[in-house]
């Protein structure tokens, strides 16, 4: 029986971060990165506004995930171990996901600066 209501317990958290899970939109990137061996400097200024954008997007949807986290913890009366470890796992592998994407593009636009510096010296 404690078993159930544990499998029951889980259930209930996990229906609150589904639903919960809505209210942090997740940003996308947005604008392509140009290619830095035949981009204008203009595009060029255009995607680092965008990477920087993103990066803010990126850390608010981070801050976002953390409160969120936080109320449903809160949400569950007499939280168990396991639930609160569960929700944080939630929060950290979405926190990574972010992260990650975020790197990704970053290191795209860097490759294209590079490009581009080297086309246009000085």
């Amino acid at each position: 029986m404690k078993n159930v209501l544990l499998s029951l317990s889980t259930l209930a958290a996990l229906t609150l971060s589904v639903s919960a899970g809505a209210e942090c939109i997740y940003p996308k990137a947005s604008a392509e990165i140009p290619n830095g061996a035949t981009a204008t400097q203009e595009e060029i200024v255009t995607a680092m506004n965008a990477v920087k954008k993103y990066n803010t997007d990126i850390n608010a949807y981070i801050s976002c995930l953390e409160m969120e986290s936080e109320s449903q913890i809160a949400a569950i009366q007499d939280p168990k171990p396991e639930q609160i470890k569960q929700i944080k796992s939630i929060q950290t592998s979405k926190h990574n996901v972010a992260v990650d994407e975020l790197e990704k593009y970053a290191t795209r636009f860097n490759a294209q600066l590079k490009a581009f510096k080297a086309k246009n010296p000085g």
